[in-house]
């Protein structure tokens, strides 16, 4: 089980296309919290979600607990089939995403030049460059 975790950076809600049922969160690199990465992650085939705007303290993205799960699924109504694909965006936290496997691309925004998403363009782009998947 693979965990997403960028604790200490502010993340932001970005954008949301109800088209393509698509949720990106993005942190970008500050010098309020000594960074100097981009951080993208991307939900594809969004269901619901529970957000907060602005994520101050980070992210840590997991798949929910049975516990929470059955809190999750009595008050918002969701099927027990979307247990596994319930994503819990805080250590301790009430936001959550019900979508296909959440994704991760992090690389140094120096490098980045005109480009203004990690998710735009070829991938993988022409400088060094992570990413990853929530499982």
């Amino acid at each position: 089980m693979t965990d997403f975790v960028r604790e200490g950076r502010l993340f932001r809600v970005t954008g949301f296309f109800p088209s393509h049922r698509e949720l990106f969160l993005v942190s970008e690199a500050t010098l309020v919290d000594r960074t100097t990465t981009r951080v993208e992650v991307s939900f594809g085939h969004v269901e619901l979600m529970f957000l907060k705007p602005f994520y101050r303290n980070g992210l840590h993205i997991r798949p929910a607990t049975a516990a929470e799960f059955a809190v999750l699924g009595e008050r918002h109504g969701i099927p027990a089939e979307s247990a596994e694909y319930t994503w819990m965006l805080e250590r301790d936290g009430d936001s959550f995403v019900v979508s296909s496997h959440p994704n991760w691309r992090e690389a140094e925004y120096a490098l980045m030049g005109e480009r203004e998403s990690l998710y735009d363009g070829p991938w993988p782009p022409e400088f060094p460059a992570e990413s990853g998947n929530v499982s």
